[in-house]
């Protein structure tokens, strides 16, 4: 408690009654209370209906009253500073000029408020030049959207801090002004954070909320899709939109624009560099380049060689360049992960609503905006109808006198005075005191015959006028017609095109059924880079062509993997340590043919230690395939497909692995299929995959002994024949018709074949009826005879009849071709020409074309097709 005050403690001449005994809790806690709500309504909240906080309405409206206009020169500010602050702010004159120079910022405001003249700051974060050397003047937006009928009555005026001047409480806003340049503010244990918006766009919903007041939240969205910030950039995704015009809060994710451009200097080696165009809202660039340059000195970011600045007034662009031994996207991505070239802006859209704080959606926001709008709309009209009423009352009374008009000028030279002539005039004629009055201030020449018929004309106007003013009050549809008309001349005049590009990444590139499934090819080169080239890429060739580039013909870019697929498919991409990968083949962006890819580490998080050795295609996970893995070593191992549904993102172990050995062969298979591989001697074995043979391990299992290999010999090939295949041969094997191992050709059969080629591009298509089935670890049979010692096996393919092939060279030459063209010969024939190599080329892989994706109208026919022997590509 306080200490009590006896009588006679005080002072001289002070008085007991002006000392109050209180608790100094409760006065603490009602004096913050106070304070905070001060704070919450007076300064840092904007209101919902004109979206302006009391300093920016007081600049606005000091500015209106000073003529300031957007056809009038420019006045300093610091005239406007002085004036805001003795009539209507009583703080510090920083406050004042730090939101007016805000105002006038193309970067920080949508449709910026104030045209400034002179240095009002930049995206560096320069400050502004001092309020002396400044200039300002409204921009037409304001005076149009904000200020226009200021004068009618249609808002409500209060006294200042001194009730020497009276100020708007609320500015007459034609436009939703809270949502076109959004607000922030940090109040007593509450904050808003409200995004600007494209005006066009926030028209167009507005209309659209009039004619259908029961539109759906998706289809105001679909008009409003969402921030348009003053710096344009990028929006990733639209959930974060969604959650906020839903609830009111949410986080959207800013990203710069940025591309990969080839700087060209005389005297150097080209080199790639990463070229910033447009930042985030509120992004300094001056600290996003001072960041990058330290995480650069401190090894945190790899791969630039240097970052400068070339922005002018044409733009900005910031230059960030590259190592030679970079890989370019690589580079962005980590630039998007630790700078501020990508942020988010964490929206809260808190906004007073009766001087109330109210957290507001987006319909919620439009809805409070349209109620005002109407209000001032009704509130303009009664003040003109009140105006036309009165004005017309005058000309009643003058209409009156030009009809009387002897007998009133007689009155009127008859009285004595003004005030005798105005009380006969009210008893004789009927007359008001406003009329008596406008009658004796009338001058001499408005008594001609034109001046008369001018008041009668005017009469007449304002009669039609009263009449459509009763009209708009007495129906609220002419109401919403004048909104639509003023928001439709305000679009016409003011409407920019959308800054902001929303980017569909967080739903897009993940849903599925938005991406074709259409045939692709996915190659991946020997320096790791992995692109994704349409089937229609490479037309049908003859035999022996030469065939397309499918990558760039230098060295260091020679073909490592090449596999046919679906767009809908999952990759599985297996390492040489035995880990699997998983991708979605529709996100391996897609190439030309010279293209040179995407580097693999900026799809997967691959160890640089690791290499990449098999790929495969997968289109549905299930516990009836097999995993068919073959190392090296000569191990192999059968394990459930259903194991790799769910990879993580750093990979999953596949198989175990000895010192030295790797996983290099990886095919799909189900039980009772026959594997057949093949050596580079040209050697083969051929086994059932059943349980006997190879019965399914786990998956950290590391297998065991597939074939036995002579000295200096290595596998190189491997393929699965499916199950009726393998019963096939297993049927031809008991009647003892191999076939002749010797013959340089062999009987015509209707298939299925087995592609045989060798490095020198030759090959051949033998019966599988000519491979019998063997025991697991023998040495196999001879597949193909070599023309010289120096040519070696590199693919055997299990094909049908009418498939197509790609051949693919050590230096990305691609053929296409029908292996119908390729003559059926022997295992013991060399084979023919596939394919015309360069000199020091080498056919380097044979990938079967994948087929056409079924339709569901194709369902049934499908499934009866596919008891017929088929190959496991």
């Amino acid at each position: 408690m306080a200490d009590p005050v006896g009588p006679g403690s005080g002072g001289p001449g002070e008085s007991d009654e002006r000392i109050i005994q209180t608790d100094l809790r409760k006065e603490m806690s009602r004096s913050y209370l106070e304070y905070a709500m001060s704070v919450i309504v007076g300064r840092a909240l904007p209101d919902a209906r004109d979206g302006l906080k009391p300093v920016h309405r007081r600049i606005l409206y000091a500015m209106y009253e000073l003529g300031l206009t957007s056809d009038r020169p420019y006045r300093k500010c610091a005239r406007v500073v002085g004036e805001v602050l003795g009539k209507y702010h009583p703080h510090g004159d920083t406050a004042v000029y730090d939101a007016l120079v805000r105002m006038a910022q193309d970067f920080s405001m949508s449709m910026p408020l104030i045209d400034g003249h002179g240095n009002f700051g930049s995206v560096d974060n320069d400050p502004p030049a001092a309020m002396r050397y400044t200039e300002s003047r409204l921009q037409a937006l304001t005076t149009d959207s904000l200020l226009e009928d200021i004068e009618a009555e249609t808002v409500d005026f209060a006294d200042n801090f001194d009730g020497s001047q009276q100020e708007p409480t609320v500015l007459p806003s034609r436009i939703p002004q809270l949502l076109l340049n959004g607000s922030a503010g940090i109040a007593v244990g509450m904050a808003t954070n409200i995004p600007p918006h494209n005006l066009g766009e926030l028209i167009t919903g507005l209309l659209a909320l009039i004619s259908n007041p029961e539109i759906t939240d998706q289809e105001l969205m679909t008009l409003i899709p969402g921030p348009d910030f003053p710096t344009g950039g990028q929006i990733l995704g639209r959930s974060g939109i969604r959650e906020t015009y839903l609830t009111g809060r949410g986080s959207v994710t800013m990203r710069g624009v940025a591309g990969i451009e080839t700087i060209e200097a005389t005297g150097r080696p080209d080199r790639d560099a990463v070229i910033i165009t447009a930042l985030p809202y509120q992004t300094n660039k001056a600290a996003m380049i001072e960041r990058i340059a330290e995480m650069v000195n401190d090894k945190k970011l790899e791969g630039i060689s240097d970052i400068r600045d070339e922005s002018d007034r044409d733009g900005m662009r910031v230059v960030v360049e590259l190592r030679r031994d970079a890989y370019p996207q690589v580079v962005l991505n980590n630039l998007y992960k630790l700078t501020p070239l990508q942020s988010n802006f964490s929206a809260h859209m808190l906004a007073l609503v009766n001087s109330e704080p109210i957290l507001l959606t987006l319909r919620k926001m439009l809805e409070v905006f349209l109620e005002f709008r109407v209000e001032t709309i009704e509130r303009r009209t009664r003040y003109l109808l009140r105006k036309a009423e009165e004005r017309d009352h005058i000309l009643l009374g003058l209409l009156l006198a030009l009809d009387q008009l002897d007998p009133i000028i007689a009155l009127i030279r008859a009285a004595p005075d003004a005030a005798t002539a105005r009380t006969q005039l009210q008893e004789r004629h009927g007359l008001s005191a406003v009329q008596a009055d406008a009658i004796l201030q009338m001058q001499l020449r408005r008594l001609t015959a034109l001046e008369a018929d001018k008041i009668r004309l005017e009469h007449e106007d304002l009669v039609t006028k009263i009449a459509d003013y009763k009209d708009i009050l007495g129906r609220r549809e002419r109401v919403f017609g004048i909104i639509e008309d003023e928001l439709g001349q305000l679009r016409d005049r003011h409407a920019v095109p959308r800054r902001t590009e929303i980017l569909d990444l967080a739903g897009g590139l993940e849903d599925i059924d938005l991406i074709a499934n259409e045939r692709s090819v996915v190659l991946l080169t020997e320096t790791g880079y992995l692109k994704r080239m349409p089937v229609s890429e490479f037309e049908a060739t003859s035999r022996g062509t030469r065939g397309k580039a499918g990558t760039r013909s230098q060295g260091e870019e020679a073909v490592k993997l090449f596999i046919g697929c679906n767009d809908h498919d999952t990759l599985l991409l297996f390492s040489d340590r035995g880990v699997s990968y998983a991708v979605p083949a529709y996100r391996v962006p897609q190439c030309s043919r010279t293209a040179k890819g995407t580097p693999i580490v900026q799809l997967l998080p691959i160890p640089r230690e690791e290499a990449i050795t098999s790929l495969l295609a997968v289109s549905e996970f299930n516990d009836d395939t097999d995993l068919l893995m073959l190392t090296t070593g000569g191990y192999i191992k059968r394990t459930r497909l259903s194991a790799f549904s769910n990879i993580r993102s750093n990979g999953l172990i596949a198989i175990g692995l000895e010192e030295g050995d790797a996983l290099t062969w990886v095919r799909l298979a189900v039980p009772g299929d026959s594997v057949l591989i093949g050596s580079r001697a040209g050697m083969t074995i051929h086994f059932r995959l059943n349980d006997n043979e190879l019965r399914p391990l786990g998956r950290t299992a590391r297998g065991v002994r597939s074939m036995n290999l002579r000295a200096g010999d290595s596998l190189v090939s491997m393929d699965v024949l499916p199950v009726e295949l393998a019963d096939q041969i297993a049927a031809s094997s008991d009647e003892g018709d191999e076939g002749s191992d010797e013959g340089d050709t062999a009987a015509v059969a209707e298939g299925p074949w087995v592609l045989v080629a060798s490095a020198s591009g030759l090959g051949k298509r033998v019966p599988v009826t000519q491979f019998r089935l063997q025991k697991r670890a023998g040495m196999g049979l001879r597949a193909m005879k070599f023309r010289t010692d120096a040519d070696e096996l590199v693919g055997l393919r299990v094909l049908g009849a009418g498939e197509e092939l790609l051949l693919v060279s050590e230096k990305g030459v691609i053929v296409r071709t029908s292996a119908d063209a390729i003559p059926q010969q022997s295992r013991a024939a060399t084979g023919v020409r596939l394919q015309r190599l360069d000199k020091g080329d080498r056919l380097a892989d044979v990938v079967l074309v994948p087929p056409e994706a079924e339709t569901d109208d194709d369902n049934e026919a499908s499934a009866e097709e596919s008891s017929e022997p088929s190959a496991e590509g």
